[in-house]
């Protein structure tokens, strides 16, 4: 069981625009055609910060056009807010606030022997991250730029603290970084 961000950025690492659009990425790739379907189906809970999910119920319908439904994910979702959102009808979400040290015990109870997937934003990876609980980064780095936006990852990590593990040429407009932390240098590790 791994606690995971995966993610896309910009090339200059921004995961999203400064009004939280995600538009920018769509015309670089097919998520089918990426490490996604294998990585989800190793997933076994979900945790995914407020910016996120609300761009979720803006773009349901887009979403559910390309998945189906407006809800994408199977397994059970943690959204990390400290504001009252709105529901998805049939999402398996819960609702939560705080230290993400006491909420990681119940996903990793969810979990079932699987993964946990930081969905993002970059703040919530980072807080996983400084609790010392996050294993991996998995970036698709995309070939655009935005010049200013929500940042990848807002910490300082200082080597060597990620060990890349590989890359991955995805078509012509995308890369993908594949890192673990290593525990001992690591912010946080205990």
């Amino acid at each position: 069981m791994k606690t995971q961000y995966y993610t896309a950025t910009s090339l200059d690492g921004f995961i999203a625009t400064e009004d939280d659009s995600l538009d920018w990425l769509f015309p670089l790739g097919d998520l089918n055609n990426s490490s996604y379907p294998e990585f989800i189906s190793k997933v076994g809970a979900l945790a995914m910060g407020s910016a996120t999910y609300e761009w979720m119920v803006r773009n349901a319908d887009r979403v559910a056009d390309e998945a189906g439904s407006p809800w994408p994910y199977t397994q059970p979702a943690w959204i990390f807010s400290s504001r009252k959102l709105p529901a998805i009808e049939g999402a398996n979400i819960r609702f939560v606030n705080g230290d993400v040290r006491q909420v990681h015990t119940e996903m990793r109870a969810a979990a079932n022997g699987k993964n946990i997937w930081i969905v993002g934003g970059g703040d919530l990876a980072g807080q996983f991250y400084d609790a010392g609980l996050l294993v991996e980064l998995i970036v698709q780095i995309g070939s655009a730029t935005l010049g200013k936006g929500k940042p990848l990852f807002p910490r300082r990590v200082l080597s060597p603290c990620l060990r890349l593990v590989s890359v991955r040429q995805m078509g012509s407009g995308m890369a993908e970084l594949y890192y673990e932390i290593n525990k001992d240098d690591s912010i946080g590790s205990t």
